[in-house]
């Protein structure tokens, strides 16, 4: 079943073109990889189909409805949320605190049910690894911990559809592989999908059930991780046209 469909999506800054008709759709329980070299339009296609900026053109449908004209917390409450490329912790609060606030206001706790919410807010902090450290202040955790912090407060939202905005930026491989594992656990415990936007190649291409791949606001290629990775447009987009043409001539000569 098909939950986002994104269609014609345009996006201008003045005479910048961000996004340029770009379409593609997610199937349910999918993991669908959103890559790009820097300025290619990963996080802008983000806060177009949340609702964070709006459209010069191009409709966004959830579940079958369109959600054009909807503001950020209309559209979380329906169940389609994301994360920040760079970490948005609510400051002055503690790590509970932060994940309260999405349970509070969740797709699934419109009345602001607070025995409830405080409920999965602990299950929450459990399956993300930080239930030891619920009562530290936001100010005094790590950036891993702040990065599972605020997937944990997207989580208590209850939502069925996360744009996880590049959460392994920073980490060392041991914390890329831990994120990886959590991500897999989310999609499979939480009947979670997945929209996945990462510049670490190993982490898009281990978890992603397809990629995205988008250059200068365009999207370019759509296929498995494996085809991607060897595809001469990806690989001229992230190492140059230079290399792209070897691997085009190597191709050639192995026949």
């Amino acid at each position: 079943m098909t939950i986002l469909q994104v269609n014609s999506l345009s996006k201008k800054f003045g005479a910048l073109i961000a996004t340029d008709n770009v379409s593609f759709k997610v199937e349910k329980g999918e993991i669908v990889g959103l890559i790009g070299p820097n300025g290619a339009g990963k996080t802008t296609i983000t806060n177009l189909v949340t609702g964070a900026l709006p459209k010069t053109a191009g409709d966004v449908f959830f579940r079958g409805k369109s959600i054009n004209g909807l503001k950020p917390f209309q559209i979380a409450g329906l169940g389609l949320t994301r994360t920040f490329q760079v970490v948005q912790p609510l400051e002055g609060m503690s790590v509970e605190e932060n994940v309260l606030v999405g349970a509070l206001f969740g797709k699934k706790n419109r009345n602001h049910d607070l025995k409830r919410a405080k409920k999965f807010t602990d299950e929450v902090l459990h399956l993300v690894g930080l239930e030891e450290k619920r009562s530290y202040m936001v100010s005094d955790i790590t950036l891993p911990d702040l990065k599972r912090m605020e997937l944990a407060r997207v989580l208590a939202m209850e939502p069925e559809i996360v744009f996880l905005d590049e959460v392994m930026a920073g980490l060392n491989p041991t914390e890329v592989d831990a994120a990886l594992a959590l991500v897999k656990k989310l999609r499979f415990e939480r009947d979670l999908t997945i929209v996945y936007i990462e510049h670490i190649m190993r982490a898009v291409m281990d978890i992603s059930d397809r990629i995205i791949v988008l250059h200068h606001g365009k999207k370019i290629v759509e296929e498995s991780p494996r085809k991607v990775a060897s595809h001469p447009a990806v690989i001229e987009a992230y190492l140059g046209k230079r290399y792209a043409d070897i691997c085009k001539v190597r191709e050639t000569e192995n026949g």
